[in-house]
């Protein structure tokens, strides 16, 4: 069935890590409500088409493009490429990312903690400037960060990882205060344990092996399930929704209520 129709028709959105997790999902919601959108994939080639050949069976307008955040003319290329083929990007999903090693402070080396920065956080600052010139030119622009608990958190054994999403939140909160006045929204989605590869991988290394995938945790979740991609695409959903036309600057935890004491 067309999705043309749909709320966000006539909208162009470019998901960062959008052919697998919480970026497939989010590419997918945002096809089904009518936005154009551009599967941005960084190693992952054939998740991304598959990802791309499932939006379009269904009647939308997807295509994979390739730039790894953390490459300046890659990502200078892509957002051109997308430009050209679709016009202005008006949704931006910041999404691609990866997790630190979970080692102390003591035992990370320099080069994992600029890495995670450089993906995280100023790759996202680099692409958000390019974007953002055709972006005020459209009648509604928003940017999406998919944060973390983790940057309120601030466990231990992830400095790495809790200081690049960190990092990802102050440049969002500065952008909302910043772009609001061209019409921009800017908001952040900090999710907790989702099912996800990279889920999987966290409840494999947290538990020492003993539990396989996150689902293994559902039973003891709250509302009895580990937070699938899908409610965090409703979120993204959400916010670039005309429902949200006057948020902007917030932090939407998506954790079940699972961090209650969170700032």
């Amino acid at each position: 069935m067309s999705t043309a129709a749909g709320e966000l028709a006539g909208r162009v959105a470019l998901v960062t890590g959008g052919g697998r997790g919480i970026g497939r999902a989010v590419s997918a919601n945002l096809a089904a409500r009518g936005a154009a959108v551009a599967v941005n994939w960084a190693r992952d080639e054939q998740a991304a088409k598959n990802t791309v050949a499932e939006l379009n069976s269904s009647g939308a307008h997807a295509f994979a493009v390739h730039a790894p955040v953390d490459d300046p003319d890659a990502v200078a290329a892509m957002v051109e490429q997308v430009t050209t083929e679709l016009g202005a990007i008006d949704i931006l999903v910041h999404n691609g990312g990866i997790a630190s090693r979970g080692n102390t402070v003591a035992d990370t080396r320099a080069g994992e903690v600029e890495r995670l920065l450089r993906i995280q956080a100023i790759g996202p600052h680099h692409l958000t400037q390019l974007v953002l010139p055709g972006m005020r030119e459209c009648p509604r622009g928003d940017i999406v960060m998919i944060s973390s608990v983790a940057a309120h958190t601030l466990g231990a054994g992830g400095a790495p990882y809790n200081m690049a999403k960190a990092a990802l939140e102050a440049l969002a909160h500065t952008l909302a205060k910043e772009e609001a006045r061209n019409g921009i929204h800017v908001n952040i989605v900090a999710p907790g344990l989702v099912a996800s590869d990279m889920g999987d991988r966290l409840t494999a290394a947290l538990s020492g092996g003993t539990l396989a995938r996150a689902r293994d945790l559902d039973a003891s979740s709250p509302f009895g399930h580990v937070c699938r991609p899908e409610e965090i695409a409703d979120v993204v959903a959400f916010l670039v929704s005309p429902a949200a036309g006057y948020l902007t600057g917030q932090r939407i935890v998506v954790d079940g209520g699972a961090n209650p004491h969170r700032p």
